[in-house]
């Protein structure tokens, strides 16, 4: 049953790179036709599902098994996660759900893989001059860090004296090696995040003498399921780890799916979670779970100090564009100026037509991997490429081989703007000119808040582009959040070697509440949802004095036509320090009319005493436009100062009604299989085909009413139409709202090359 998995893992991850991975919502009267009425329709095929137990996890098996004897149980989770694994008929769901002691459903999600210089950066280095209890330099020594990812090349020399153990959830075996050649497409991603935690050798990691343990959730191509990264979960608290790291996600923005429950439980158990917050961004409602775990630690990517390529055709005018470099491209360190031309989508035939020796080629991401964009310039001659976006935002993006080409990605904004300029003149040159930044948000990074709980996400960031780190058989550069994530597991194993006695709540507050707060580049605060507290600063965590958790709170939200009423948070105020402190809680004064503040007045706290205090809103909604709003609370004592971000909002928020689609071909002839999240349910959701020229209406593939809240995973027969791209829109309705989501989807017998 595991082959099956792994074979539906692996069709997934090459159909969709061959499409565009951003999701986005998008007034379709703008590009379509109004929709034609609903059709009627309901596959009736078996699928994997995640079932929490209400009660006793044995007692419910049993009378599934009793009741439904086709179904069959896969994996039982009892340690985090209340429940077990079950592959099921989609006729026996209903019957299913009636059965005694079954409190929720959910379908197997996949999920993804979404130092030198930023280990300094965030005090990383500073930490070793300083000291724990014993007088010991904090090198994370004795602390074991447990890496949930596509596993460990622990034969590296960086790696060798820093790997303990683990386990392989794929194989179910103790040998967590990433995946070899000749296993299937081979990884590099668990062995790059290890090193940034704990690499001893030619390279340092944030904590090189912590104990690291690889449990391999994440097989072939890196991808996984819900069932493998719960199981991993579980092995890795059971092996008695410290801190778990899980660089992987999905883009399903709800805080009660399955690994996010059970990471919120291993928390409790007393061990620190850090997950990365997803590469989906700059647009709000883009971090995915396990990011939007309330207890782990979600984290956010920002760049370290970089000399950054900006393109621009007159640096007098002072119209610039920014690009991101791609994984395993050559550096883009272009000296002088270069000719640029338009190349369509980058595909061969698209070479052929256009000159592109000796000149930067700009091309539309989409239809064939950048591998093949790139491959094809290369080729041509090409001295560049560019790959702006096709849907808005910029993007990361990755080769999967290293290719002596120059290549970078770039906004469909600005991928356009320079395809204007083209337009206008007969022979273009573009300039590149280099800036040195720091401490911005990296564009690619996912965005909050969390749907349903409202909660702040991420919790802060770290250095996520550009890291350099190691992988099998040498070093790497990469960008991400998964860069991010294990710089805060290694912070976490140097704070617990300075303070073993600590909670992962206390532990978590330390580094949001001494965090160094991001502007962005016009130099205005970036708002909470976007960077949480801001970017870590070990240095400053290390020696906090007063810790307040949770280091975030929402007020969640009012309707305009609500009475005036209070919201209370509770915030814990916790000494860490030798002497008896006063404190008083400032919330913000410059409020608009509508909001008062009620908080305690001043009080004394003892070296080691904390106070759990009351901080309610009381506001009328009506004077208020819809919307989100967030702020400061100020946390004083004397010179010291803790600010703890806070959001509420007014009206139903604006996320997406409709997220995380994904469509791929199953073995069966014509039939697909699709999921999709909808956060807060749909009164009407359907996926609609569109020829791709003419935007003429041509089918309904699916259809549907009423669907309840969460993740909708069905699969349906396609038929009837010839091979090829057709324009598909899948739409979601629901509390006056509708959200679309566009996608080319390739439909009949795929051919392509093996992606990334």
């Amino acid at each position: 049953m595991k082959t099956h998995v792994w074979r539906v893992a692996a069709s997934i991850i090459i159909f969709t790179l061959l499409l565009p991975a951003s999701v986005l919502a998008v007034d379709s009267s703008d590009i379509f036709p109004m929709r034609p009425p609903l059709p009627q329709g309901d596959p009736d095929e078996r699928q994997v599902i995640i079932v929490e137990a209400e009660g006793d996890t044995a007692q419910a098996m049993a009378r599934v098994q009793e009741q439904l004897p086709d179904a069959e149980i896969r994996r039982t989770f009892m340690t985090l996660y209340n429940g077990f694994s079950l592959e099921i008929s989609q006729r026996d769901l209903e019957h299913l759900q009636s059965i005694e002691g079954i409190r929720r459903i959910d379908p197997v999600a996949m999920y993804e893989v979404s130092m030198d210089e930023s280990v300094p950066f965030i005090g990383g280095r500073d930490a070793g001059r300083m000291h724990d209890e014993r007088g010991d330099d904090l090198t994370g020594k004795g602390v074991k860090v447990g890496v949930i990812d596509t596993g460990i090349d622990y034969s590296h020399p960086d790696l060798r004296d820093s790997y303990k153990g683990g386990y392989d959830v794929v194989d179910e075996d103790n040998d967590p090696m990433e995946t070899q050649k000749d296993q299937g497409a081979p990884t590099m991603h668990g062995t790059h995040v290890a090193g940034i935690i704990g690499a001893n050798g030619r390279l340092k990691g944030v904590a090189p003498e912590a104990e690291i343990y690889g449990y391999r959730a994440l097989g072939p191509t890196g991808m996984g399921t819900t069932e493998q990264v719960i199981a991993a979960i579980e092995k890795a608290v059971e092996d008695g780890v410290d801190v778990i790291n899980l660089s992987l996600g999905n883009t399903v923005n709800g805080p009660d799916w399955p690994t996010s429950v059970a990471l919120d439980k291993a928390v409790e158990e007393g061990v620190v979670a850090v997950t990365s917050n997803g590469n989906s961004g700059p647009n709000l409602w883009t971090v995915g779970s396990p990011g939007t775990s309330s207890r782990a630690i979600s984290v956010g990517a920002s760049t370290p100090p970089l000399k950054v390529p900006y393109l621009t055709f007159d640096e007098n005018r002072g119209e610039e564009w920014s690009v991101i470099p791609m994984q395993r491209a050559k550096p883009w360190n272009l000296k002088r100026d270069r000719p640029i031309v338009y190349a369509g989508l980058g595909r061969k035939e698209d070479f052929k037509s256009t000159d592109v020796k000796g000149k930067i080629a700009l091309v539309e991401r989409g239809i064939v991997t950048f591998t093949v964009k790139a491959k094809a310039a290369l080729e041509a001659g090409a001295a560049g490429l560019i790959v702006y976006n096709n849907q808005e935002g910029e993007y990361a993006g990755a080769l999967e081989e290293a290719l002596d080409l120059p290549v970078v990605s770039m906004s469909k904004e600005d991928g356009e703007a320079i395809r204007e300029q083209l337009s206008k003149t007969a022979h273009p040159f573009i300039r590149t000119i280099y800036r040195e930044e720091e401490d911005f948000m990296a564009p690619f990074s996912s965005r909050g808040p969390v749907t349903y709980s409202w909660d702040v996400k991420p919790d802060l960031v770290a250095p996520g582009v550009a890291i350099d780190s190691t992988v099998p058989k040498g070093y790497l550069d990469m960008n991400g959040t998964s860069m991010a994530a294990p710089h805060i597991a290694g912070a976490a194993a140097l704070i617990l070697q300075k303070y073993p006695d600590w909670t992962p709540d206390q532990l978590k507050a330390a580094l949001m509440n001494t965090a160094k707060p991001l502007v962005d580049r016009d130099g205005e605060l970036e708002p909470p949802h976007v960077q949480g507290t801001g970017r870590v600063d070990l240095a400053k965590a290390l020696n906090a004095e007063t810790l307040v958790y949770p280091g975030a709170v929402s007020f969640g939200k009012w309707l305009r036509n609500d009475r005036r009423i209070e919201k209370t948070v509770h915030i814990t105020v916790d000494n860490q320090s030798n002497k008896r402190k006063r404190y008083t809680i400032d919330p913000p004064f410059d409020v608009p009319d509508g909001i008062q503040w009620k908080v305690p007045f001043s009080f004394y706290l003892n070296p080691g005493e904390k106070r759990e205090v009351p901080v309610i809103m009381d506001i009328l909604p009506a004077v208020f436009d819809g919307g989100m709003y967030s702020g400061m609370i100020e946390v004083k004592s004397g010179s010291e100062s803790v600010n703890v971000p806070y959001l509420f909002f007014v009206e139903e928020p604006d996320y997406p009604r409709v997220m995380a689609f994904m469509l791929e071909q199953t073995a069966e002839e014509n039939v697909y299989q699709y999921e999709v999240y909808l956060p807060g349910g749909a009164e009407e959701f359907g996926i609609v085909l569109y020829d791709p020229d003419t935007f003429e209406f041509i089918d309904y593939i699916e259809a549907k009413t009423d669907v309840e809240r969460g993740m909708l995973e069905e699969k349906i027969e396609i038929g009837g139409l010839p091979s090829g791209i057709y324009k598909a829109l899948i739409f979601a309705k629901q509390d006056g709202k509708e959200d679309t989501i566009e996608r080319d989807l390739f439909l009949g017998q795929i051919v392509t090359e093996t992606s990334p």
